[in-house]
């Protein structure tokens, strides 16, 4: 059974121990936790049971796979000991921004390194990764992999030249999907209801939809098409999106967080 060290406790480590846990994947004896100023890692450790260790040298003998869960921009100033302490071992990174090749850096010995992007969902078990390997991987360290991001909901392997796109959609997306809920509770509130039917409203509409995509099949043109009667308030609705550019825009805002994601890839 696989041993997971991370390195790092905020939300998205939380999420992966919360997961891997809930699964049964592993027992809390197999993860081990250490955040920067301990108050995260403690709390994760009280929290769920998993080991607390003491050191980074101790985090780093507690397991074959480390996952680096820290603030990205902490990378340049990480513990230049991470470099030996590393060696042979499978390296998962989720810090935003940061390549393969920068990563290697950072990790040289490691046998292997996996860059990951989650989203936020994965704290529901509901998530969407999208990673990338800097070599071809063993079947067992595959294996870890697909455990780990398995254990925050659903994953799927590209190429790293698709990572900023990639994140662009299922990273950032849920805020574009969060903002487009608040537009519509909004609407409602304009359209006459009060805020808290127009909230219930809105959520359990997209939550529904949302689902309904999902489980169908169906692109989302043709679901669009079954709900949109001819000179009926759908098309009403939808005249006024596409005169204000409304997938326009929504491909502007992709854009704009895949240059960021570039952007972020040239800080050290």
């Amino acid at each position: 059974m696989p041993k997971f060290a991370f390195l790092g406790a905020g939300n998205m480590a939380s999420a992966m121990v919360d997961g891997l846990l809930a699964k049964g994947a592993v027992t809390t004896s197999d993860l081990t936790c250490l955040g920067g100023t301990g108050r995260t890692a403690a709390a994760l450790s009280a929290r769920t049971g998993i080991i607390l260790a003491p050191s980074l040298a101790e985090l780093a003998t507690a397991a074959d796979t480390l996952v680096v869960a820290f603030k990205p921009q902490q990378l340049a100033g990480a513990d230049p000991h991470l470099a030996e302490l590393t060696a042979g071992k499978l390296v998962i990174s989720v810090l935003a921004g940061k390549r393969l090749a920068r990563l290697a850096q950072a990790f040289p010995r490691a046998r292997a390194i996996v860059w990951a992007m989650p989203n936020t969902p994965a704290r529901i078990g509901a998530g969407m990764s999208a990673w990338c390997s800097l070599h071809p991987l063993s079947t067992n360290d595959r294996a870890t992999v697909e455990m780990l991001l398995s254990a925050l909901g659903q994953a799927i392997e590209i190429e790293e030249a698709s990572m900023d796109a990639a994140a662009a959609v299922s990273a950032s997306g849920p805020a574009f999907l969060f903002e487009f809920a608040a537009a519509l509770r909004d609407g409602g509130v304009a359209a006459g209801l009060t805020p808290e039917i127009a909230k219930a409203l809105a959520v359990e509409t997209v939550l529904g939809a949302s689902r309904l995509l999902a489980r169908s099949g169906t692109d989302p043109e043709e679901l669009r098409r079954q709900v949109t009667s001819p000179k009926g308030m759908t098309l009403a609705g939808l005249m006024r999106m596409e005169a204000r550019d409304f997938r326009g825009t929504l491909r502007e805002t992709v854009l704009a967080a895949k240059a960021r994601s570039e952007e972020m890839s040239k800080d050290a």
